[in-house]
């Protein structure tokens, strides 16, 4: 593990890099226009690497969401009308407009996430490719002709856009969580009104403007960004507004439980991505240098904030000591602590305080009942920056009981767990209430099938910690959420089957 000894950034200077100025906007989008709040009022947003102000975005409240819930509603009539072709040029043009802005999208993205900016490049292609592919797949949401069996009749089965969308997106993924969903939304005819995470509003606000280029009707995409102090009210306002019949989140369970609560009041369709614990498991025979490999990546991308990062990793007695030598030499090799901006850093900074205070408590509490970080474990010494900086930690001899093992960590904490038979750790992987993602290695091809089918989860990586693609389905099992989003199915989400049964 090494730390960046680049200058230290200032993150004004950086913002300043960004080559097309427009794409840094601080007011909300609602129905074609650059808006304030009824109140004035404004929040700060910080890199969260250097603690720097980035700038001052509007703070939207109860009212204002109101006004682009109409907005969504009004757009909603010709939306809903206009062919699937039609929808299919304009989201190909934003797709376009998005790629060939890909490097501001990802400047902005590093300063405001903290990202390392290989991955933010990254991820502003994964989140353009749900925009071309739902582009593609509105031309595809073909309904069915059933064989009746009553004589004279003709049953028909056709889908309808459900309506105007609530959308609910994570600060981890701020371009890709939204994408995914509104890219689907609007592909289908729907029209939405979006609440990005108050700590990453920047990258939902430069997707608008290159919408508005791309000459997506105004009040089909409003985007309403709101401090923490109106997170709760906003998500409210969402989810029980009548005029909303959808709503889409990423972000926690416990979350993600109140706001099904409440749409179920005007009883909306819901999907809900929630958070995971994601099992990654080692067998004996499996080949122990690529399992290592993948797991940095499946670990410490986004310094362990995805909700399906490997969260726990169970290793065969067998080749668990060398396993444990061989992925801590090479976290050591190739991680490069710094600000995401510096030339080769590959591990950023948390994005949050309360995410810092997490891990910190997770790890404490570990340690105290016998675990052994034998790498990390600590805020990096030489760092330069203030931000909230913590080392990708490898654990040993952790306990099955403590928090760390039983719930979702989202950093940079790697606790690594013997076992000593197939029966034995499946039961271990799915003894926890979620079921996002799972992971495992071997080459018993019988064993694929039977743990990858044993694994109570929604998606499962063989032989890799990569599982994400706009062309397959992305979602959980039990409390990791209702729904599908991305591939084919993806647009189900937002559309209604209508019957006709006609007498000739």
């Amino acid at each position: 593990m090494q730390v960046s000894n680049a200058v230290k950034i200032n993150s004004m200077d950086e913002l300043a890099k960004i080559q097309d100025k427009s794409l840094f906007r601080t007011q909300a989008y609602v129905d074609g226009q650059w808006v304030n709040s009824a109140s004035g009022k404004t929040f700060e947003v910080k890199d969260p690497a250097t603690l720097h102000k980035i700038g001052d975005v509007t703070d939207m409240h109860i009212e204002d969401v109101q006004k682009a819930v109409e907005a969504a509603s009004r757009a909603f009539v010709s939306w809903k009308t206009t062919t699937a072709k039609q929808r299919s040029v304009l989201l190909r043009k934003w797709y376009d407009l998005i790629m060939d802005n890909s490097k501001d999208l990802a400047r902005l993205m590093t300063l405001e996430g903290g990202k390392p900016l290989a991955e933010a490049t990254g991820e502003v292609a994964y989140g353009a490719s749900f925009i071309e592919w739902f582009g593609e797949e509105a031309k595809r949401a073909y309904g069915d002709v059933i064989p009746s069996p009553m004589k004279g009749t003709r049953m028909v089965v056709m889908k309808q856009p459900v309506g105007v969308v609530g959308i609910v997106t994570p600060y981890n993924f701020p371009n890709a969580m939204i994408t995914r969903k509104a890219g689907a939304a609007l592909a289908a005819g729907c029209t939405v009104v979006i609440r990005p995470a108050h700590e990453t509003p920047f990258s939902a606000l430069a997707l608008c403007e290159l919408a508005d280029r791309a000459g997506i009707p105004h009040g089909v995409l409003n985007v309403v960004p709101c401090s923490s102090e109106h997170t709760s009210d906003v998500g409210k306002e969402l989810t029980t507004n009548p005029t909303i019949r959808k709503v889409s989140f990423t972000g926690s369970t416990s979350v993600g439980k109140l706001l099904s609560g409440q749409a179920a009041g005007t009883m909306k369709k819901v999907s809900m991505e929630l958070g995971g614990n994601a099992p990654f498991i080692v067998f004996e025979d499996a080949d122990i240098d690529v399992a290592a490999e993948q797991l940095i990546f499946c670990k410490f991308r986004n310094s362990g904030q995805t909700c399906v990062c490997a969260n726990r990793v169970y290793v065969h007695e067998s080749v668990y000591d060398e396993f444990v030598a061989k992925f801590t030499d090479l976290v050591k090799k190739h991680l490069c602590v710094g600000h995401g901006l510096s030339e080769g850093v590959n591990f950023g900074p948390l994005l949050t305080e309360r995410g810092m205070k997490k891990i910190e408590d997770q790890l404490k509490r570990a340690v105290d009942a016998g675990a052994r970080a034998v790498l990390g474990g600590k805020r990096p010494e030489s760092i330069s920056m203030d931000g909230y900086f913590f080392e990708p930690t490898v654990l040993v001899n952790v306990s099955d009981d403590v928090p760390m093992s039983c719930e979702e960590t989202f950093g940079p904490l790697c606790p690594i767990f013997r076992f000593s038979s197939e029966e034995e750790v499946v039961s271990r992987a799915n003894d926890v209430t979620v079921g996002l993602a799972g992971y495992f290695f071997t080459r018993d091809i019988g064993r694929v099938f039977r743990v990858a089918e044993a694994l109570e989860v929604g998606m499962v990586g063989v032989n890799t910690g990569s599982i994400s693609s706009e062309v397959v389905p992305f979602g959980g099992v039990k409390e990791s959420g209702i729904g599908r989003e991305g591939s084919r199915y993806g647009i189900d989400e937002y559309l209604n089957m209508k019957t006709f049964n006609i007498s000739l």
